[in-house]
C-alpha cells in the first residue's frame, strides 16, 4: 500500500512561472548558473543554487549559502512572485520534448514508504551530496525540487491523468531548451480522494531520478520526528514532494563512456582483446556515428572510425538482473579486464556523457582530450525496476533521463 497525499503548494504566479522554472541544481556548475540568471531575477536558481548571489570565493557548503537560499525564498513570497494555494491539491505536470510527451501526478510521497522500501531505489548515494540537500531542505523548511518517481501499472491513475488534463492549465510555456511544460491542478476533493485510493492500491513506487534529494528529504523528516517526539504522522515533514509518472511513458537515454587511453596497448592489440573477451567487432560502414540498435551491443569510436560490437552470447545469460545489464557486462569484460578501470566512480581515465549530448559530441571529445568513446544502448525501465525489485543497485552512470523536471514550479513547505 502506497501513501501519496495532496499538499498546499507554494507556486509562482502565472505571469512569472516560465521565468521562475529552472533546471535542477545538480546539472550545472555555479558559473553556469550565474550566467543563466544574469538577466532573470526570478529564476529559482537563486534558491536552489544560492551561492550565485554571494561572492564567487564562497564555499558551496558554507552556512551562508543555505541562509541566503531561505532568505531568497522568503523574499519571493513577500514580493508576490510566489503565492500559497489555500487548498490541498494534487497537480499534473506534462513535459513534451522532441514530440514525446510524459505526464505525471505531483503529490507528496511518504517517508515511511521510503524507509520501508516500498519506494524502491537503484543507486547508492554520496554522504556529501546528502548533507548539502539536508541542510538546504531543513533551513529553507521546504522541498524545492521534486523527486522523479514512477509506477508500474494503474489503469485508474492513467484515466485520471487523461481526464484532468483536458481542461485549462495553470501554466503552459516552452523553456529555452525547447521543452514544453504544462501544469494543471485537480478539480476538487473527490478527485484527490480517487488519486489517493489509486496509489494505495499499488505495492511500490520506483525512484527514476533524484536519489540524493529523496534521501535528504527523508532524513530531514526523520530529524524533525526526533525533534518533535509527539508527532502524529500527519505533519508535512512526513512527506516529500514528488512527480510520479506511469513507467510506460518514460524514456531512458543512453549514458556513454569516454576513455583517455588504451592501457598501454596499440589500437590493433586493443581491438584483438575486445574480440577475444567482449564480442564481435565490425567496422561500421554507414554514414554518421554508430548508434546501437539492440540490447547487448554498443558503438565504439577509435582512430576516427566507428565499430559495432556485439557481446558474446555467453556474457549475456546471467540470472542476476544487475549482471545482465549492458553497462555491467561492459564494465566487467572491457573496462576492468582490458583497460584496468576497476572503479569508474573515481578513475580519472574515464568520463561519461549523457545521451542528450549526442554521438557527435563523443567524436569531438576524441579529437582533443579522449582516446576512445563507447556509445551504449539505453537501459530500459523494465531493467531498472527489476534491479530495484531485487534490492540491488545499478552500476554507476547506468541511466540518463530526459527531459529533466523543472524546479520552482511547485514547492512543498514543511
Amino acid at each position: 500500500m502506497i501513501t501519496v497525499k495532496p499538499f498546499y503548494a507554494l507556486r509562482p504566479t502565472k505571469e512569472l512561472a516560465s521565468k521562475c522554472a529552472a533546471l535542477p541544481y545538480d546539472v550545472m556548475s555555479s558559473e553556469e548558473a550565474r550566467e543563466m540568471v544574469k538577466d532573470n531575477p526570478y529564476s529559482f536558481l537563486h534558491i536552489d543554487k544560492a551561492e550565485i548571489d554571494l561572492d564567487k570565493s564562497i564555499d558551496l557548503y558554507d552556512e551562508r549559502v543555505y541562509a541566503k537560499a531561505a532568505s531568497n525564498l522568503q523574499q519571493f513570497e513577500k514580493d508576490g512572485v510566489y503565492i500559497n494555494d489555500t487548498d490541498k491539491k494534487f497537480y499534473f505536470y506534462r513535459q513534451i520534448m522532441d514530440g514525446r510527451s510524459q505526464t505525471g501526478i505531483v503529490g507528496c510521497a511518504s517517508i515511511d514508504d521510503y524507509l520501508e522500501n516500498r519506494i524502491k531505489k537503484h543507486e547508492f548515494t554520496r554522504a556529501d551530496k546528502e548533507i548539502d540537500r539536508i541542510k538546504h531542505v531543513d533551513i529553507c523548511s521546504a522541498h524545492t525540487g521534486p523527486i522523479f518517481l514512477a509506477y508500474k501499472n494503474s489503469l485508474k491513475l492513467d484515466e485520471i491523468i487523461i481526464s484532468q488534463t483536458e481542461k485549462a492549465p495553470l501554466y503552459d510555456f516552452v523553456a529555452e531548451d525547447g521543452v514544453r511544460h504544462t501544469v494543471w491542478a485537480t478539480d476538487g476533493a473527490d478527485t484527490d480522494k480517487e488519486i489517493e485510493e489509486a496509489f494505495s492500491a499499488l505495492n511500490a513506487l520506483y525512484i527514476a531520478d533524484g536519489h540524493h534529494r529523496a534521501a535528504s528529504a527523508v532524513k530531514v523528516g526523520v530529524k524533525r520526528r526526533e525533534e518533535n517526539p509527539n508527532y502524529t504522522g500527519k505533519e508535512e515533514f512526513n512527506y516529500f514532494l514528488s512527480v510520479i509518472f506511469p513507467a510506460k511513458s518514460l524514456k531512458i537515454l543512453d549514458y556513454n563512456r569516454l576513455l583517455k587511453d588504451l592501457n598501454g596497448m596499440s589500437s590493433e592489440e586493443f581491438l584483438n582483446a575486445v574480440k577475444e573477451n567482449v564480442g564481435t567487432v565490425e567496422e561500421y560502414k554507414e554514414n554518421g556515428p554508430c548508434r546501437p540498435q539492440e540490447k547487448h551491443s554498443f558503438g565504439m569510436y577509435l582512430d576516427g572510425k566507428w565499430y559495432l560490437v556485439k557481446f558474446h552470447n555467453e556474457l549475456c545469460n546471467a540470472k542476476d538482473p544487475v549482471d545482465r545489464l549492458d553497462c555491467a557486462i561492459l564494465q566487467k569484460n572491457l573496462l576492468s579486464k582490458i583497460l584496468g578501470i576497476n572503479d569508474p566512480r573515481s578513475d580519472k581515465r574515464i568520463d561519461f556523457a549523457g545521451g542528450i549530448r549526442g554521438l557527435k559530441y563523443l567524436e569531438q571529445r576524441c579529437q582533443y582530450d579522449m582516446r576512445m568513446a563507447i556509445a551504449m544502448y539505453p537501459t530500459s525501465l523494465d531493467e531498472l525496476m527489476a534491479v530495484a525489485d531485487s534490492g540491488a543497485v545499478m552500476p554507476p552512470k547506468s541511466t540518463w533521463f530526459e527531459p529533466k523536471l523543472r524546479s520552482g514550479l511547485l514547492i512543498h513547505k514543511i
